[in-house]
């Protein structure tokens, strides 16, 4: 059992280049083959590849991670990426609507899209954490086979998915940090007064301390090298308080780091763009803009 995330990072970027090139190289074919061959999954951590690891001892109703790539045509390819967590309280992980969905609208800016299923924690946090950069670490030793610049990969988030993005922008070391965050009615903070309790008690457990409350309240994490964001929340949320993302957005600008919030007047939370959300144009015109201007 690896005890800790750069433990794993280091095993899997020392065993595992074989595998990624054969896999960039199994993809670039279907890419040539025939347009818009998607998706492909490729698991993380796989028992074919000869390199199966108990990252954390594991829960037997616990799947595999993986990772799902989409991909904008030939001639439409930017070499950026962005990496997707979906959310789900970290009890589930709500792949499509905070996934896949999105796959169109980015394959349409050029943009691969590449959504995680990563693990859920069960009280230990150092299970989604190391899924997500363990995807980060496998998009980034691949880009040279998988056609991404592996300085301009990003990474999304959606509630959970938020604070896990947040966390990895905020956390992870510099080798691996996003280049940019999309941040939709995300968790940020674990402060119980304010926090989303499910995905609290699930990612650090019931117990945790202060300590590691503080730790992993992200709002108390930024520096000036945290990467630009894009924040996005819906005023009446009453699942996902606003403050999550206020108080993020508050202290991206306290540290100069590049960064805009919009705040709608309703959506609740947990937006389904499919279903008529009713600020879904103003939303993506937005975002297109933002990622536009960050080239």
């Amino acid at each position: 059992m690896w005890d800790s995330v750069q433990a794993y990072q280091k095993y899997l970027k020392n065993r595992t280049g074989v595998l990624l090139l054969v896999f960039g190289l199994i993809l670039t074919g279907l890419m040539h083959a025939k347009e818009n061959v998607s998706p492909h999954n490729i698991n993380l951590i796989t028992k074919e590849s000869g390199i199966q690891i108990e990252l954390f001892k594991s829960f037997d109703d616990v799947y595999d991670p993986s990772i799902q790539l989409f991909y904008p045509s030939k001639e439409n390819t930017t070499g950026r990426a962005v990496l997707i967590c979906p959310g789900g309280g970290y009890g589930m992980v709500v792949g499509g609507y905070e996934g896949a969905d999105w796959a169109n609208y980015f394959n349409g800016l050029g943009i691969v899209t590449i959504v995680l299923k990563y693990r859920l924690p069960k009280g230990n946090y150092k299970i989604p954490l190391a899924d997500a950069e363990a995807a980060l670490s496998m998009i980034k030793d691949s880009a040279g086979v998988w056609n991404i610049n592996p300085d301009d990969v990003g990474i999304m988030g959606f509630s959970a998915g938020g604070h896990l993005a947040s966390t990895i922008a905020t956390h992870t070391e510099a080798s691996l940090k996003p280049a940019f965050q999309l941040l939709f009615y995300p968790v940020i903070t674990m402060d119980k007064s304010f926090t989303h309790k499910g995905s609290r008690d699930n990612f650090l457990g019931k117990a945790a301390d202060k300590q590691l409350e503080n730790l992993y309240s992200n709002e108390k994490q930024v520096t000036k090298d945290t990467p630009p964001a894009f924040v996005v929340l819906a005023a009446d949320d009453q699942i996902v308080l606003p403050d999550n993302g206020i108080n993020y957005f508050k202290a991206l600008v306290e540290n100069k780091v590049y960064a805009t919030m919009h705040i709608y007047p309703a959506g609740g939370h947990g937006w389904d763009f499919s279903q008529g959300f009713k600020y879904k144009e103003e939303v993506l015109t937005e975002l297109t803009s933002w990622l536009n201007d960050i080239k």
